[in-house]
């Protein structure tokens, strides 16, 4: 997911990335976990003080949990196309998305990733023909294998279950105080470009906006991403 910004941000900067539980070649343990504990764990582990943190989607939920829990280890956010934890949907979910949830607890996996591909690779507001066939198969195939993991654990409910931050993020934004940048793709689900204006109005947050891109806009045009995120850090 991080291919076109790994060696772009390392050329500057020491760049760590790891996949969360239950992702990539991360398994998934029993009992109750959060990211953001991870996440800490993680970095006393490898002796890191501080750092900027660029996180994308759910990682944006978890990093942002993390800033209130551990602010002094917070240089800088990334927030991109970002979750919040708290935040209340008012609408009834798509029908691709309770689709996706019944073939997760069904354990339809083949179909579930070709669904996860189409919400956040595609987006809801293109036509297939719009869509960068090569990050849809690229996010097919990081689904088929992330789901393969997590296949005992959603039969239940659908998704991963973790630990929620109490109070929720969404109750207690003004608290973080690190420079903040959102970005997010014109072409996301409008629930994503409404909690980016939340940073924005509520924390100041900087926003750019990356056109004809949905979820992923730095899988689909890196090139601009790294751009906007390197000179946000530049200013830091």
């Amino acid at each position: 997911m991080w291919d076109k910004q790994f060696s772009a941000f390392a050329q500057r900067y020491h760049v760590l990335r790891y996949d969360m539980r239950g992702y990539g070649n991360s398994t998934l343990a029993a009992g109750p976990f959060s990211n953001r504990d991870d996440l800490y764990h993680l970095l006393e582990f490898l002796g890191i003080q501080q750092a900027h943190f660029i996180a994308c989607s759910m990682g944006s939920l978890a990093v942002t949990d993390f800033a209130l829990e551990h602010p002094e280890k917070v240089q800088s956010l990334v927030l991109v196309s970002p979750a919040l934890s708290g935040y209340l949907y008012e609408s009834q979910p798509p029908q691709s998305v309770l689709d996706l949830i019944t073939a997760r607890k069904t354990g339809d996996l083949q179909h579930a990733a070709e669904l996860q591909s189409q919400i956040w690779a595609d987006g809801f507001k293109r036509s297939s023909d719009q869509v960068n066939a090569q990050v849809h198969e690229l996010v097919r195939q990081m689904s088929l294998d992330a789901l393969n993991n997590q296949i005992d654990a959603i039969r239940e409910t659908g998704f991963l279950m973790e630990v929620p931050l109490q109070p929720p993020a969404m109750n207690r934004l003004e608290q973080i105080t690190a420079p903040t940048l959102s970005i997010v793709g014109d072409l996301d689900d409008d629930t994503v470009l409404a909690i980016a204006d939340l940073f924005t109005t509520r924390i100041s947050a900087r926003k750019a906006i990356i056109h004809a891109t949905a979820h992923l806009p730095n899988m689909e045009k890196p090139n601009e991403f790294n751009q906007i995120v390197l000179e946000f850090l530049r200013q830091m």
